[in-house]
Parts: structure tokens; C-alpha cells; sequence
């Protein structure tokens, strides 16, 4: 289960960053180390592969739990979020970590996979309308528990643990929020500096 946590820790969008252009991304743009910045800061490519190995990280390691322990929904969900929280929280940056979204992303999509595709349509809709991938991300983590619970095939116990994440998940964009009410908030392609980077 430790293993779950330093997998989800392995900070994906700071290595790539360093990889590719040499730089800290935490100091770029909005100062977070996940794939939105990256794709904004580093370039397209850069961004979905920091999505993808963020994802990875949250699927895989509740993938292991479930085919090991088919019969136990508990340890999945244990490693699940684990993963999540390594990465919102890595040992590897001084436990300052990104927000969440895509490592959550494949935690879910590994226990609940319907309701992340819905998630996913409400992610791609708010981002088209809004131009902010903050807009696109706040809107998912508000379908998918409802969506989950709504479902009554998936075990309680990996709805309430995608309800705690997804509040998570809102209340760490809440200095997006703020920009949003501001109008400073970053478009989907702007890699200008926020003012707040808190």
C-alpha cells in the first residue's frame, strides 16, 4: 500500500519540465506542477503525457489491488487514495503536489467507469465553453460523485471515497475560483503568470 503512495508521488509534469525544457514549473504560469500547466507552459505533447502518467498513476495500483484482491473492495480503494494523495501531497516536492484531477481520473476510472465517462463529457463541454481547463476540472469533480451515487451497481464505499476526493479536488481550485471571479484566471492556452499563485 506504501507503494501506492510513492507511485502516486513520482511528480510526472516536474519531470517532464525538466526533461524537456530545463525548467522548475512550479515556477511558470500557474505554479502547478500537473498536466494543464505543463500543456501550457511546455507544449501540447508535454501536457497529455503528464495527463497520462498522472492517470497511470492512480490506475494502476488499484488495477494490482483489484486483480489481487478480487474479493476485498476496501484495499482498492485504500490504494486508490494513496495514489491520490501522493500526489497531491509528494514526498518528492516537500509534499506540495497538483491538484489531483488526472491522477483521480484513473483511480476512478478504474472503480467506476461510467460515471468518469460522464465526468469526462462535463469536463470537455465546460472547458469548450469556458476556455479554462479550472472550469472543465470543477465541473467534473461535481458529476462524477453524483453520478456515482446515483448508480446504485458500484459499492458505497468507492462513491463516498469519490466524494471526498472530488471535494478535495474543489477546494484546491479555490484560488482558481478567485481568478475566475477575477478575470485573471489562465485560458486553456495562456501561459502568462497569474497574479495569485498561492
Amino acid at each position: 500500500m506504501c507503494a501506492s503512495y510513492v507511485l502516486g508521488g513520482i511528480p510526472s509534469g516536474y519531470l517532464i519540465a525538466r526533461s524537456v525544457k530545463g525548467i522548475d514549473i512550479r515556477q511558470h504560469g500557474s505554479g502547478n506542477p500537473g498536466a494543464a500547466n505543463v500543456y501550457r507552459i511546455v507544449g501540447k505533447w508535454a501536457g497529455w503525457a503528464t495527463f497520462l502518467m498522472d492517470s497511470l498513476k492512480g490506475f494502476i495500483p488499484v488495477m494490482l489491488a483489484k486483480h489481487y484482491y478480487p474479493d476485498n473492495i476496501w484495499i482498492p480503494v485504500i490504494c486508490g487514495s494513496l495514489a491520490i494523495f501522493g500526489h497531491m501531497w509528494t514526498i518528492f516536492l516537500k509534499f506540495k503536489g497538483g491538484k489531483g484531477v488526472a491522477t483521480s481520473a484513473g483511480v476512478f476510472g478504474a472503480l467506476l467507469p461510467f460515471p468518469v465517462l460522464l465526468g469526462a463529457v462535463a469536463f470537455v463541454i465546460s472547458v469548450a465553453l469556458s476556455g479554462h481547463i479550472s472550469v472543465g476540472s470543477i465541473t467534473a469533480a461535481a458529476v462524477v460523485p453524483v453520478a456515482s451515487f446515483a448508480m446504485k451497481e458500484y459499492p458505497p464505499a468507492f462513491s463516498v471515497l469519490v466524494a471526498v476526493v472530488c471535494a478535495i479536488i474543489i477546494y484546491k481550485h479555490i484560488p482558481n475560483i478567485k481568478r475566475l471571479l477575477k478575470n485573471q484566471e489562465l485560458a486553456f492556452k495562456d501561459g502568462s503568470a497569474p497574479e495569485d499563485k498561492k
